[in-house]
């Protein structure tokens, strides 16, 4: 699921990092047709964190490299396959939650990094909690935010009738209204079909009111409509998440993430959790933290989904803080 960007902070609250430029970025080849984009900045010989952008298809934001003490971390940031600066863009092929997480481990491997700090949120913490448990050894710590764990549940709640709907009926109206009656019983199947269709203006259409149906809903003081992206960047951002969704994130089973629980509680785990979060709503992060018994959860009062809401931001730049020491 996506993060929404924001520069608005309350200013009681604690405000994020000055910018922090990478010192180095460079590109990574797949040798399966894809090159990815990574950059570092921070310090080098600070403890090591990777970030893990939401979506799939968000990209990543300099705003992500400010939730960190830039004298004390070494933050390593990635476009995963076919979004923001990789490439080639959109692009679905070779395009599976498992060939992100070799992504990670290779360029784990490339930067000489025995472990790391995880820091995921939204689709971010599913792509965590995944590779923690492929890689065990490789994690240090987890940190995340706006937990999701792409079962049916969770899906059927934003894409179906007696979900978010109820929450955001207008919203809701639009983004269903774009297909006939006959396909509205499944939107991702229906949006599928028009995100990958030959016709390129349809594509734009559709992949535009895929991420505005998101965007509406990820703030807490949402007026109840999405901004209006590129279209360049909606259709990164529709075709690559309609995609892991279609294929119920190219998981063995629905419950995936918590029948392989075992392989990762030995890992501290701090959760940040907005308690009106309509997008992955807290059922999801409370479960995780009762079947994690030395996790940590942090329960945001008043926000919703946005790492850029001042609740959130202040929670996880506080956390990352008391880690560093």
């Amino acid at each position: 699921m996506p993060e929404q960007i924001s520069t608005i902070f309350d200013k009681k609250k604690k405000a994020l990092y000055p910018p922090i430029e990478p010192f180095r970025q460079r590109i990574l080849d797949t040798d399966d047709g894809h090159k990815i984009y990574v950059e570092q900045c921070g310090n080098p010989d600070g403890i090591p964190v990777v970030v893990l952008h939401g979506g799939p298809g968000g990209g990543c934001s300099p705003t992500m490299r400010r939730y960190f003490d830039p004298d004390a971390y070494h933050v390593v940031l990635f476009d995963q396959r076919g979004c923001g600066r990789s490439r080639p863009y959109a692009s679905v092929e070779n395009n599976t939650t498992w060939h992100l997480i070799s992504d990670i481990e290779k360029i784990r491997k490339l930067l000489f990094i025995d472990s790391w700090f995880v820091f995921g949120g939204s689709w971010g913490a599913t792509l965590a909690l995944l590779y923690a448990q492929s890689n065990p050894n490789s994690v240090s710590h987890l940190i995340l935010r706006g937990i999701f764990t792409c079962t049916k549940s969770e899906l059927d709640w934003f894409y179906k009738d007696g979900g978010a709907e109820r929450f955001w009926p207008e919203a809701w109206k639009s983004f269903k209204g774009m297909v006939p009656i006959s396909e509205q019983s499944d939107l991702i199947k229906a949006y599928k079909k028009r995100l990958f269709g030959a016709n390129p203006a349809e594509q734009a259409k559709f992949a535009r009111a895929w991420t505005a149906w998101e965007n509406a809903l990820a703030s807490l003081e949402s007026p109840g409509f999405g901004s209006s992206p590129s279209t360049d960047y909606a259709k990164a951002f529709a075709r690559l998440e309609n995609h892991y969704f279609s294929n119920k994130g190219f998981l063995k089973s629905d419950n995936q993430i918590f029948n392989n629980l075992h392989l990762v509680t030995h890992i501290p785990l701090t959760i940040v959790q907005g308690r009106y979060d309509m997008i992955c709503p807290p059922s999801s992060a409370q479960a995780l933290h009762h079947k994690w018994p030395e996790s940590k959860l942090i329960m945001v009062p008043t926000a919703g989904h946005a790492m850029s809401e001042p609740g959130i931001a202040s929670a996880l730049i506080s956390t990352m803080d008391k880690l560093k020491n």
